[in-house]
């Protein structure tokens, strides 16, 4: 098992949705957040908003997936993510050493699905 945490574009968010689910991958959950990497200080213009500073809008989707599932997750990410521009952002797998569904007490690789 495999948790994927990808830090992406707000505007991609929708593509990065749809390829995720072209690939069968359901199961994620997307947070607002705020952050900067190697653009730090740059402006950026968002829907026609200016932002300052060196923390920018992002999208963090966190994402639990078997070990089948690994790589198309990648590519869907990366697929629906990038722009070739700075501030694409980043994709971290990370291994999962447990999953618990709480309602019926399924572990491992069960409870993911």
């Amino acid at each position: 098992m495999k948790y994927i945490i990808a830090i992406i574009q707000p505007h991609r968010l929708e593509k990065v949705l749809r390829e995720l689910d072209d690939s069968e991958i359901y199961l994620r959950t997307v947070t607002q957040v705020m952050g900067c990497g190697r653009q730090k200080g740059v402006t950026e213009v968002y829907r026609g908003n200016v932002e300052h500073g060196n923390l920018l809008k992002k999208i963090k989707i966190e994402i639990a997936v078997n070990e089948d599932f690994v790589e198309p997750c990648i590519q869907a990410l990366v697929k629906g993510a990038r722009t070739g521009k700075v501030g694409d952002g980043k994709i971290f797998v990370m291994d999962l050493p447990e999953c618990i569904r709480i309602r019926t007490g399924e572990r491992g690789g069960l409870a993911i699905g």
